[in-house]
């Protein structure tokens, strides 16, 4: 079987999306199938890059303006097209609403091959904190009604939006399009499933959690105190909601003094941001390893008391479950992100204010100095997030994408 995935954001940075498509590679390719990438032109990490079978399309791109990523300019769509069609793949798994997602449904329609879509980012909320997406992706909607003759995404479709969903209306109307159009839509989490059937009513969707399996433990990789030892790994931008976690951890060292801030990312890359982190590192327990690889944060993970997850823009949050798999309670503020956590066991939702967030922490700290309470909310941790493993989650992708490729088209 072949299938084609079709991914808007391939490196540079290393993100969430990123770790889920290059894992579902590495799965296809070693159970003897063939994998086709359609990604923008860019670098980053590409482990499978020599597989011989696999087959790489880039096309040009342009960096997305303070954003870690490149994303398709629009030229070479149709050499792509006549490319795919000269080694047809038997599926095409689009992931996400970007260029290079409307491009693969547009070579679905075209070429009359199954289409399977995952929503793996929250593009409304994002876009909001990343005003400098929005023309790049209604430039998309011109462009491909152009080159389609408006088969893709027809006038009608775009006053229809403009009527329901008012500001965003074509970047909303072009996604409830690609999840109406495919064959079948994955979404990583409950919450994403509610938002695709909100966005699109008829719409065949299906929840499928991304697989994560424990990372491995080393030494302890730096230097702590003895205080309960708060962490953050991840992305840190504003859109994660990390001004919600410095204001509340402030807050907690109002209490607890002695408490620590492990913050595993590139905190350096925002400039507003950096310069509030090295006012706080002044005064508080900051410690910033900075980005580390993933294969490095199960070291990480091991010497924290507490995981702090601020994000409410997240769809299902890979590093929860690393955290969760690693036995640590969680504190959150997205209560729709339940996959791992289950309040009073193993962890606590807040509301998104920093008071909140920092009573909740600090609950969590005195709960912590139960030992059996400990033990119970560990144990809880990785009986939850042990439910979707890598090799679990591959099976039932392959299995919906031999579906598809079993099923009659036209």
């Amino acid at each position: 079987m072949k299938v084609a995935q079709f991914v808007d954001n391939y490196g540079p940075a290393r993100n969430g999306l990123l770790v889920a498509v290059q894992q579902l590679e590495g799965d296809l390719l070693a159970r003897g199938h063939e994998v086709v990438v359609v990604a923008p032109q860019s670098k980053g990490p590409n482990p499978h890059k020599e597989n011989p079978s696999r087959e790489e399309i880039r096309l040009p791109s342009v960096f997305v303006p303070k954003m870690p990523v490149r994303v398709a300019s629009g030229r070479g769509f149709k050499k792509m097209i006549k490319k795919l069609a000269k080694n047809r793949p038997d599926v095409i798994h689009v992931h996400g609403f970007g260029p290079i997602g409307v491009l693969g449904l547009w070579a679905a329609i075209r070429l009359d091959i199954p289409l399977l879509v995952t929503w793996h980012t929250d593009f409304d909320a994002y876009a909001e904190h990343y005003p400098a997406v929005l023309p790049l992706l209604r430039g998309v909607v011109r462009l491909f009604a152009r080159m389609n003759n408006s088969e893709v995404y027809a006038a009608h479709d775009i006053r229809q939006a403009r009527l329901e969903l008012g500001e965003n209306a074509s970047l909303l109307g072009l996604m409830r399009k690609m999840l109406t159009e495919a064959d079948l839509v994955t979404a990583p989490s409950p919450k994403t499933v509610n938002r695709a059937l909100m966005l699109a009513p008829t719409a065949t969707v299906r929840c499928l959690p991304n697989g994560v399996d424990p990372l491995p433990v080393g030494e302890q990789p730096i230097e702590c105190g003895d205080g309960p030892l708060i962490m953050y790994a991840g992305r840190i931008a504003p859109e994660k909601g990390f001004v919600l976690l410095l204001d509340a951890f402030e807050l907690v060292t109002e209490i607890r003094p002695d408490a620590q801030l492990l913050i595993v990312g590139n905190w350096e890359q925002n400039p507003k941001l950096a310069r509030r982190i090295t006012r706080m590192r002044e005064r508080h327990n900051l410690l910033l390893p900075g980005e580390k690889p993933r294969a490095e944060l199960g070291s990480y993970y091991a010497m924290a008391d507490l995981f702090a997850f601020p994000s409410q823009t997240d769809t299902q949050a890979l590093v929860l479950h690393e955290a969760a798999l690693a036995g640590l309670p969680i504190v959150a503020v997205d209560s729709e992100l339940d996959l791992v956590i289950e309040p009073g066991v193993n962890g606590e939702f807040a509301n998104p204010s920093p008071i909140s967030f920092a009573a909740v922490i600090l609950r969590m700290i005195d709960s912590l100095e139960n030992p059996a309470w400990r033990e119970r909310a560990a144990t809880r941790s990785r009986e939850l997030a042990g439910q979707w493993t890598v090799q679990s989650q591959a099976e039932e992708m392959i299995g919906l994408y031999k579906h598809l490729a079993d099923k009659p088209q036209g």
